[in-house]
């Protein structure tokens, strides 16, 4: 997860009030979450105080308030201008060069972010490839991000974007009577029960869902058995599920369609009618005034409908019903058609998803070895000192021996004498020309290591580096286009 450095208002007013006083501020409880995500962007420090914190404000605090920027932000606004040149000169010269790139990166071209030089270089190479005929028959040129964020270039075939001919909605036609009936409804049929009023098997695992009145009982199992058989037919799979929802087990039937698979639940609608009160309601509510006594009883009205169930996410989804207009037998094929729509848009959402994973992976990784590389250069950069430092420190030892035994004063003297040996051979010792030079060994490349590098969240994916410091994400995972 990347920092974002701009402030909420209460988390600007308290910085403003810890900046503002000569000494350590004792935060009330309150206000813990707020100095929290501030102590993250490394605007305040915390530290414990008995039962409670204090917090004083940093030197990044003051910037901001200040300036109204974080200085790593400015910081990083820097490196981007200053690599904004040898960007450039990595861009398309131009419209046939851009092409090419795209033909050989499948189609898609992602810059991330480019600075305005950069995305210069990159729009001129797009309008020369649009106006001078680079683009190839039957495809088209697509580019997002003209003004800021990263630049996508695409090319895409003007054939797979012509809309796709709607798949003709199945006739499904329901049979008088079952002669062979699907294996579901056998089942169901088995597990009716005795009732002479209601059935319902939605507590009844292995069979269809449905609670109809006993009347409708033989109409629904007919209307099951034609959809069911024809979803089979067109190559889907129709089994009974066991599923998990708020602490109970619940029990589906579910249509798998493209590996997704849609719940469906048959039932009979209701309708109020007045309720009249039976001799024991009115005699309870004369000997007890505030006893209830309901207003409307909920009759079924014979009108079949067939969807998702009420309690799965799909419930707005599919449906369809007995109408003014038609039957529920009508309208079969279009719930099935229904079905198979819903089906390709959760595969469509599934993959955009993946992408978009893939794609934050991707961009994770560029930054992890972006930290990388500047946690090494810094590294590097401190060991330099430390040896010009050393070297230094040697050459000022030597001279400070050559003053002394100049002076001539002090060569009988046996204690000063093995004190300039001393020092000569320290300044030996520190002088890192004695040797052959190298570069120093990287340091580790821990998650630890290389936090106060890494804008990101150092758990955000599994790190791709071993306990060697080695890198070990596969190459295409980190490539990144030009």
């Amino acid at each position: 997860m990347v920092v974002k450095y701009v402030l909420t208002e209460p988390q600007a007013v308290l910085l403003r009030e810890i900046a503002a006083a000569t000494s350590a501020v004792a935060l009330p409880p309150s206000a813990i979450h707020t100095a929290w995500a501030l102590e993250k962007r490394g605007l305040i420090k915390r530290t414990r105080r008995g039962s409670g914190h204090t917090a004083v404000v940093t030197a990044d605090g003051r910037y901001y308030l200040e300036r109204g920027k974080h200085p790593r932000e400015v910081q990083a606004e820097r490196e981007r201008l200053a690599n904004d040149i040898r960007q450039a000169a990595l861009a398309p010269a131009g419209g046939a060069e851009l092409i090419a790139r795209l033909r050989s990166a499948s189609g898609r071209v992602t810059v991330s972010d480019p600075a305005p030089q950069t995305r210069g270089r990159w729009r001129a190479a797009f309008y020369d490839a649009v106006h001078h005929g680079h683009v190839p028959e039957g495809h088209k040129l697509r580019w997002t991000g003209r003004q800021r964020g990263d630049c996508v270039f695409t090319l895409v075939s003007e054939e797979t974007e012509k809309p796709a001919q709607p798949q003709p909605v199945p006739v499904i036609d329901v049979p008088d009577v079952l002669d062979r009936p699907h294996r579901l409804v056998r089942a169901t049929r088995t597990a009716l029960g005795r009732s002479k009023t209601v059935v319902d098997t939605r507590a009844t695992p292995g069979v269809i869902p449905m609670h109809v009145s006993r009347a409708q009982t033989d109409r629904a199992l007919r209307i099951m058995h034609a959809l069911l058989t024809e979803a089979e037919r067109r190559g889907h799979q129709v089994e009974t599920r066991t599923g998990h929802r708020r602490g109970r087990a619940v029990q589906e039937m579910v249509v798998v369609i493209r590996g997704h698979a849609l719940p469906l639940a048959i039932r009979e609608r209701t309708t109020k009618v007045p309720h009249e009160p039976t001799a024991e309601e009115t005699s309870r509510q004369q000997r007890f005034s505030r006893a209830p006594v309901p207003k409307y009883n909920h009759e079924f009205s014979g009108r079949l409908e067939l969807g998702a169930p009420a309690s799965s996410g799909y419930r707005t989804w599919y449906a369809c019903g007995d109408s003014t207009r038609w039957p529920l037998e009508a309208r079969l094929g279009h719930l099935l058609h229904s079905l198979e729509g819903c089906a390709v848009a959760a595969e469509r959402r599934q993959q955009e998803e993946e992408l978009r994973k893939t794609e934050q992976q991707r961009r994770w990784l560029a930054a992890v070895r972006r930290a990388r590389e500047q946690q090494v250069e810094w590294h590097r950069a401190q060991m330099l000192v430390e040896q010009v430092t050393a070297w230094r420190r040697a050459d000022d030892i030597r001279a400070f021996c050559r003053a002394a035994r100049a002076r001539g004063r002090g060569a009988s003297l046996p204690g000063e004498l093995e004190w300039l040996h001393w020092a000569e051979a320290y300044a030996e010792q520190l002088d890192p020309l004695r040797g052959a030079l190298g570069a120093p060994p990287d340091p580790s490349a821990s998650r630890q290591a290389l936090a106060e590098f890494l804008r990101a969240d150092p758990y955000a994916h599994p790190w791709p580096y071993d306990s060697d410091g080695r890198w070990t994400s596969p190459d295409e995972a980190l490539t990144e286009t030009p």
